[in-house]
C-alpha cells in the first residue's frame, strides 16, 4: 500500500494549527501563552486551562494495554470523530468512494454524505457474514475506505477474522475495523495485527464496556504515519479536561470493568434463553456484544407496546436484512426482569 497515493492533496499540503499547549513541552509554574483566563472560573478546579491536546497520559496507559506505541494511538471525541477524520484525510469529495456492509453502524454512511463521498454497499450474507465476492465486485480504484464492524451493530455477531485479514493483505485502500463491542467477545482485537498491515485502522471506545458514553471518548489505532495525519487534521483541543481526568480515573479501575463485562455477558445469556421461550420470538441471533438482535412476528407492535410500558428498545424493522427485528441492549438484572415481565404481558394480551 502506498499511503501517499491515498491521502488527499490538500491534506498533504496542510499546515496544521499550532496551539500554545502543543508548542510548549516541559514544566512551568506560570502559563501566559494561551490567552486563558488566569483568574480561573466559578468552578474551583483547573478548567480555566486548556487540556492536553494529545492526551499523552491516557495514551501511555492504552499503549501498554494494547502493546503499541503512543504514536499509534489517536484519542477523539467519540469514535465518530475518528470516522469523520478518515473521510477528511483520505476521501476527495465527489471523486472517491467508500464501501460499507449493511446492516452496520449508521455513522459510516452519515459521514460519507456529510463529506460528499459516494457509498458502495455489499450487504452481509443471511448469516450476517461478509460477502467478499460482492465486496470485490463493488471496489474500484477510487475506493479509499472499507468499513467492517466486528462485533457488528446491529446484528451483534463477530465477522470472520481470517477472511478480513486475507482481504486487508490485498487491499489498496484503508481497512477500518470498528471494535466498539470487542470487550464482550472472545475474539482477539485486530490491534495486534497493526504491525503486519500498514493500511489497517482499528476503532475502539470508552462508551460501551467502560460505561462512559457520556464522556464521548473514542480511540483509533493505526500506523504512526496514519495517526500523524489524524493529529494533523484534528481540532487542537478535541477532548476536554473533564473527560481526560475521568478516563484516567477509570483506567485505574480495570478490575471493576472486567467484573461488569462478566455480569453483562451472564445477563446476555439469561436474556437469550428467556427471549427464546416467547411464542412471538422467531429467532434470537448469536451475539458477541452487549445487545441482542431479536426477530419477532411484529416488531412495530411490540416496540409500541414496550414504549407504552415505559421501556425503550431499538426498532430495526426498517433496516435491510433486519425485518421484524428489535435490538435489545442487555440491562441490569432488574431491568431485564422488568422487560421480560412486560413481554410476557404482551404475549398474554395479543398472542393468546
Amino acid at each position: 500500500m502506498n499511503l501517499e497515493k491515498l491521502v488527499r492533496e490538500n491534506i498533504k499540503k496542510l499546515t496544521p494549527y499550532s496551539s500554545a499547549r502543543k508548542e510548549f513541552s516541559g514544566t512551568a509554574n506560570i502559563f501566559l501563552d494561551a490567552n486563558e483566563n488566569s483568574f480561573g472560573s466559578p468552578i474551583q478546579t483547573n478548567y480555566h486551562r486548556y487540556p492536553d491536546p494529545l492526551q499523552i497520559k491516557i495514551k501511555e496507559v492504552a499503549a501498554v494495554w494494547n502493546e503499541v506505541k503512543t504514536s499509534q494511538i489517536f484519542i477523539g471525541n467519540g469514535s465518530d470523530e475518528a470516522i469523520d477524520l478518515l473521510f477528511r484525510i483520505f476521501c476527495e469529495p465527489k471523486r472517491d468512494n467508500i464501501l460499507i456492509c449493511p446492516p452496520t453502524y449508521g455513522m459510516y454512511e452519515v459521514s460519507a454524505e456529510i463529506n460528499d463521498v459516494a457509498i458502495k454497499r455489499a450487504n452481509l450474507t443471511e448469516n450476517f457474514q461478509l460477502d467478499f465476492a460482492e465486496i470485490n465486485r463493488q471496489i474500484d480504484e477510487n475506493t479509499k475506505l472499507i468499513f467492517f464492524c466486528s462485533p457488528n451493530n446491529p446484528t451483534g455477531n463477530s465477522l470472520n477474522r481470517n477472511e478480513i485479514l486475507d482481504f486487508t493483505k490485498n487491499s489498496n485502500g484503508i481497512v477500518v475495523i470498528d471494535e466498539a463491542y470487542i470487550h464482550f467477545s472472545s475474539e482477539k482485537s485486530f490491534v495486534e495485527e497493526l504491525r503486519n498491515f500498514p493500511n489497517l485502522v482499528v476503532l475502539k471506545t470508552f462508551s460501551k464496556a467502560w460505561g462512559l458514553a457520556g464522556l464521548r471518548v473514542g480511540l483509533a489505532f493505526a500506523s504512526e504515519e496514519i495517526i500523524g495525519l489524524f493529529n494533523k487534521v484534528k481540532p487542537p483541543y478535541n477532548v476536554s479536561q473533564i473527560a481526560q481526568e475521568a478516563i484516567l480515573e477509570a483506567l485505574q479501575n480495570f478490575e471493576t470493568v472486567e467484573k461488569t463485562i462478566e455480569k453483562i455477558i451472564l445477563e446476555r445469556e439469561k436474556l437469550v434463553t428467556n427471549l427464546e421461550s416467547l411464542s412471538f420470538v422467531q429467532k434470537v441471533f448469536p451475539s458477541d456484544a452487549n445487545f441482542i438482535l431479536v426477530k419477532t412476528t411484529d416488531a412495530n407492535s411490540i416496540y409500541k407496546f414496550l414504549l407504552d410500558e415505559t421501556i425503550v428498545v431499538r426498532n430495526r424493522n426498517s433496516v435491510e436484512l433486519c425485518e421484524g427485528c428489535l435490538r435489545i441492549t442487555v440491562g441490569t438484572e432488574e431491568e431485564n426482569a422488568k422487560l421480560l415481565e412486560k413481554l410476557k404481558k404482551y404475549e398474554e394480551s395479543f398472542i393468546h
